[in-house]
């Protein structure tokens, strides 16, 4: 619909996981890099952490286009499994399976050693990269503890990354979890872009889409989306994508922030004015508490007989 109202070739704020959108803030380099080390040295687990919608599949993504053809990889979308499915989902991602009619748990991490040992014979390694890792149960966590022992005497044979959200590193806190917690080797945690990585995150979408010159959003429009987006780059897109819709719908040609708050309104469904820091109805109330603190603060301190 706006597509061509605005000039685009595509449009600028889909919310699946194009690479080729990608916007690298110094925060964004840094945890593809911690990826990237993860996989040319010879530690154990990888840790990428952060909120929902904070780039983490995205960056995930990037660093696997650009793993070499010496790397073997495996990619588990969905760890709801048992310990059993996930060794033989990592076994199906590897194209290699047990010569038993019902393999064991057993059966399939021999089967998994013996392909790892194959290509690390023959110079070439191996990821395993778990998504939406903070859905691992404790049983399934405990498996993947175990395929860290998968090694021989001088370097370990299945380099492991897990993407998850916060609660994951929370959770390998936790007295039972000591022993796979201490074998992670890089952590990193994506949080929000700040205000100036908005503007740019946005500016770069716009571009790669094939928007013009112009702007397409006022500087309070900006300022708007990054607070109440929390500068999270999903909630950036959907909230610039509903705006670009309502600017379109109403014949204008930048995105204001009034075009943002209704946005905001049909995208949260709520008020904006409960979206993000304090209330803007209740600051005047906020003005009249101070008051009322002060005066007590007064009566404290100064003599009684002035009252």
């Amino acid at each position: 619909m706006y597509k061509e109202y605005f000039g685009f070739h595509e449009y600028p704020f889909s919310i699946s996981p194009d690479p080729r959108f990608l916007y690298l803030t110094a925060m964004h380099q840094e945890a593809l890099a911690h990826l990237s080390y993860g996989a040319q040295t010879d530690g154990c687990i990888t840790l990428l952490t952060g909120e929902v919608g904070t780039g983490k599949t995205t960056i995930c993504r990037c660093f696997l286009e650009n793993i070499d053809a010496s790397t073997e990889v495996a990619v588990i979308l969905n760890p709801r499994l048992t310990a059993r499915g996930l060794v033989a989902a990592i076994c199906d991602e590897f194209q290699i399976a047990p010569a038993l009619s019902r393999p064991t748990v057993k059966d399939y991490i021999d089967c998994l050693n013996r392909f790892l040992l194959t290509i690390h014979a023959d110079n070439r390694q191996a990821i395993l990269v778990i998504d939406e890792a903070q859905n691992l149960d404790l049983e399934v966590i405990e498996m993947v503890r175990m395929l860290t022992n998968l090694e021989t005497n001088t370097r370990k044979l299945l380099k492991i990354f897990l993407i998850a959200q916060s609660e994951l590193a929370e959770q390998l806190t936790s007295p039972e979890l000591r022993q796979i917690n201490q074998r992670v080797t890089s952590r990193y945690h994506l949080d929000g872009l700040n205000c100036d990585e908005v503007r740019t995150y946005i500016a770069h979408r716009v571009a790669v889409a094939g928007g013009g010159r112009a702007p397409l959003f006022s500087g309070g429009a900006i300022t708007r989306i990054c607070r109440l987006s929390r500068g999270i780059p999903r909630l950036i897109n959907t909230l610039c994508d509903r705006a670009l819709l309502g600017a379109y719908a109403q014949e204008k040609e930048r995105v204001n922030k009034a075009i943002v708050d209704r946005a905001a309104r049909e995208v949260f469904g709520q008020p904006v004015n409960r979206l993000a820091g304090v209330p803007f109805a209740a600051k005047p109330y906020v003005g009249l508490l101070l008051l009322l603190l002060l005066i007590a603060a007064l009566s404290l301190t100064l003599p009684q007989t002035l009252f």
